[in-house]
């Protein structure tokens, strides 16, 4: 799969990641095939578009983890399948996940509804709802594929989630708007860890002062591109600040998986 990219941008930079205390930190340079090579600074000035600090925490697996910050943007990025196990988890994906059909495979978008441009599922523990654009779904019990990626977010990221939503884009016509993963079951604070499988696809980052036909500020925008078997971690207060999008890619025609897991709170609390 391709590599993974941090397109520059003003004011984003890159630097350690969420176990920064326990590992060291050192610079690398991604080439073209996607390995990783020691290099110096250019001109005494380190390149953000090509430069990460990398964390080897033998407590986590030893996961590398880049951090992507920004105004009010706090991100973590790490490979955290090899990519046969990824390759592997793909394919049971493709088999496992029962995806949603009838009408809650729309959304409601000023008041009407419109199919979802991509496939959806939710899985989770019981008990638990989620409601976003106009739907309110229980998830189904988790499965084995699902818990066993879960298990492996928990271990590499310290936090534990007891939901997670599924979206299947079979191409690049299949894509999802600008949104923020804000909805009131979410427990306060708590980080929404995104995990990719399959085509890379840009992922974009607006801030919300910058949308809209006459944005009260220019923040520039981040765009990234997530590997086959990746992680991302959007921290608080990232979903405060910054709108996410999945744009079109008509020139992409491979399917891509992603999987955000979250906490939500559970009832009453």
């Amino acid at each position: 799969m391709d590599r993974f990219l941090v397109k520059g941008a003003r004011g984003c930079s890159v630097g350690k990641g969420p176990r920064e205390q326990l590992g060291r930190k050192r610079a690398l340079e991604h080439s073209e095939d996607g390995q990783e090579r020691e290099s110096e600074p250019e001109n005494g000035r380190e390149n953000l578009e090509k430069k990460t600090s990398v964390m080897a925490d033998p407590s986590v697996g030893g996961y590398r983890w880049q951090q992507i910050k920004a105004e009010g943007l706090d991100c973590d990025y790490a490979v955290l399948f090899g990519r046969a196990e990824a390759d592997g988890l793909f394919q049971e994906l493709e088999r496992e996940v029962e995806y949603f059909t009838g009408d809650l495979s729309k959304v409601q978008v000023f008041g009407k509804w419109h199919s979802i441009p991509r496939k959806q599922a939710t899985y989770g523990d019981s008990g638990l709802s989620y409601t976003f654009s106009g739907l309110t779904l229980s998830p189904k019990p988790w499965i084995p594929v699902t818990e066993r990626i879960r298990d492996r977010v928990s271990r590499a990221t310290g936090h534990n989630f007891n939901f997670v939503l599924v979206n299947r884009y079979q191409d690049g016509h299949d894509h999802i708007g600008e949104h923020r993963d804000d909805e009131r079951e979410l427990a306060p604070r708590s980080p929404i860890a995104s995990v990719s499988f399959g085509a890379c696809r840009d992922f974009c980052l607006r801030h919300r002062d910058s949308r809209g036909k006459k944005p009260s500020r220019d923040v520039a925008s981040v765009k990234l591109q997530l590997a086959h078997g990746s992680i991302l971690l959007m921290n608080y207060p990232t979903n405060i600040y910054w709108y996410h999008s999945l744009p079109v890619r008509k020139k992409v025609r491979a399917p891509r998986i992603n999987l955000t897991f979250r906490t939500i709170a559970s009832p009453g609390k």
